[in-house]
């Protein structure tokens, strides 16, 4: 798999735990360290491990190993390194302290969300149509 690849899967597995502000970080022409950083937002430690858990469910039914877990045990902050793509699981404060995305500030940045998908017209017509009612006899 490639690199660009792990780190799309990596941005799913998040977003599908409720992780926000996902961003993609491409620092391919700015390190050698590793080609992108996935980081991303959560509300609580909780929420910070199952992230974690479901990135690391991913990745490891595609075949990809983790080289080093960091801060998962704390939940403020747990990297996950996959050598190519790394992924940071933030609190928003702690976040927003570190500010990845100032320091990468050279990188060129995806920003990855879940907005739901376009409803065909045929979708948007069935969801509109009530359901029949029933009639009853009068007494």
């Amino acid at each position: 798999m490639t690199s660009k690849t792990l780190a799309q899967k990596i941005a799913e597995a998040a977003l599908n735990k409720k992780a926000y502000d996902v961003t993609v970080m491409d620092l391919r022409k700015i390190t050698s360290m590793t080609d992108y950083f996935v980081v991303c937002s959560v509300d609580s430690d909780t929420q910070a491990r199952a992230v974690a858990d479901a990135i690391k469910h991913e990745t490891m039914e595609k075949g990809e190993s983790l080289v080093r877990k960091e801060g998962y045990s704390e939940g403020r902050w747990v990297l996950l390194d996959y050598v190519d793509v790394v992924a940071h699981v933030f609190h928003k404060d702690t976040r927003a302290f570190y500010n990845l995305e100032k320091l990468w500030g050279d990188a060129k940045f995806e920003y990855v969300n879940d907005e739901p998908k376009v409803k065909t017209k045929a979708e948007t017509t069935k969801a509109k149509k009530k359901p029949a009612r029933k009639k009853t006899a009068k007494k």
